[in-house]
This record gives structure tokens, sequence and C-alpha cells, in this order.
């Protein structure tokens, strides 16, 4: 088994947030009337794409009814639709849609993970929830050799990017850098760009469009090396 399979395996296993893990079994039992067919993931979600990528796109949580029902990381709801279709366009997934683990779904030079593992009610992970969840990314980005970019959708990432890489023996600079669309920031060897989240609250009314999402991935891959 490799070490990222390894760590997969830990945190799908994890149940370490009593809150959490009684929210999203709940959720996985009870489920949405659209999706009452459907056998919920109901577990922690783990990182998803290329084990040599250059890019780490970090997001907030799993939705309740898509990461944490089809068991993949921004898939099967409207913020993932938002996010694969730019990552198609920006060259780094083959194909523009995600809608379950066994959909085909490839990325290359990309890799795609949440600060908080488990879907939390309302979309918002308590301090302490998100402290207990870093130290498995803090081992992903370890093991994420060639990563060299963290593209953090939101605030919530951004801040907890931060987090991370403390946690893994890289300080941020003082004053700490704001979070902002197309925000830069270097630390070691990482540079930390800000994007709007792909939630609807910003798709539908214009704050985060199309070619804003795409300037960031250009950005992004040209930061990696990948242009």
């Amino acid at each position: 088994m490799s070490a990222l399979a390894q760590l997969e395996a830990e945190i799908v296993g994890c149940r370490r947030c009593p809150r959490l893990v009684a929210w999203r079994e709940e959720v996985a039992r009870v489920k949405r009337a659209a999706f009452a067919s459907e056998e919920y993931w109901g577990r922690p979600v783990p990182g998803f794409g290329d084990p040599r990528a250059e890019v780490v796109v970090l997001g907030l949580a799993p939705a309740a009814h898509g990461g944490n029902r089809t068991g993949r990381v921004f898939t099967g709801d409207r913020s993932g639709d938002w996010l694969f279709a730019a990552l198609h366009r920006a060259g780094f997934a083959n194909q523009p849609l995600s809608r379950s683990r066994d959909d085909g779904l490839a990325l290359t030079g990309c890799w795609v993970a949440a600060a908080v593992r488990c879907a939390p009610p309302a979309n918002k992970p308590t301090p302490a929830e998100r402290d207990t969840c870093l130290p498995y990314a803090v081992r992903e980005l370890e093991l994420l050799a060639d990563a060299r970019v963290i593209v953090c959708l939101g605030a919530f990432a951004w801040d907890a990017a931060w987090r991370i890489l403390a946690a893994g023996g890289t300080p941020p600079p003082r004053p700490r850098p704001r979070f902002g669309h197309g925000a830069e920031a270097a630390a070691g060897r990482f540079t930390l760009v800000g994007c709007f989240h792909p939630s609807q609250q910003n798709t539908f009314t214009g704050k985060l469009t199309e070619p804003m999402i795409d300037a960031v991935l250009e950005r992004a891959a040209m930061l990696g090396g990948r242009r």
C-alpha cells in the first residue's frame, strides 16, 4: 500500500470529532429525497487527484449531499460542477463533470482536498474540528512532493492553509497575508493563491465568474511550472 493510500485509509476511518461523526451519519441515514435510492458514503472524504501534482486545490469541507454522499471531494454538488469544469478548461481534468467516484474523472498535475474532511452542520466546522483535521493535510502535503502551489477556495481554506504549513514547520510571514481573490503569498516551497469559493452564493451573484476562476487556475499552473 502506498503512503497516500495508507493516509486515505486513516482519514476514511477517522471518528475523532463526535459532532461531525453524528452529523455525517445522520445525513447519510436520512438522505435527501432526490437521492433516496442512493447509498451515501457518510464517512470522512479523502483527497483526490494526481500524486505528482504541482497544484493543490484546498476547499472548506465536503458538502452534506455532495462529497458526503459520493465519497469524493467536490463531487455531486454545484460547487463541484463549477470547480471541475474550471479544472477541465485549465487542462487539469480529463472531463468537466464529476458525478460519482467511478465516473472516469482523472486529474493531471492537480490534487483536490478539503481542510476539514467531514461534512459539518451548516457547513461550519468549529475551530477545534478544523485543528483536529489539520495533521492529515500536513502529511498529505509532505507526500505530495512535487506540489508547489495551494489554491485556497475561500477565506476558511486560506486560514487553514497557513495553519497547515505552520504545523508542518513553515511559519507564515508577519503580518500574515490577508485573503482575497487572486491574492498571492509565498511560504517555503509553496505559493498560496486565493480564490473565491465556487459556492452557489458566489457563482449565482457573479461574485465569482468563470473568467475569474480561470485566471486563478492559469496563474496556479504557471507558478507550478505547467505553463
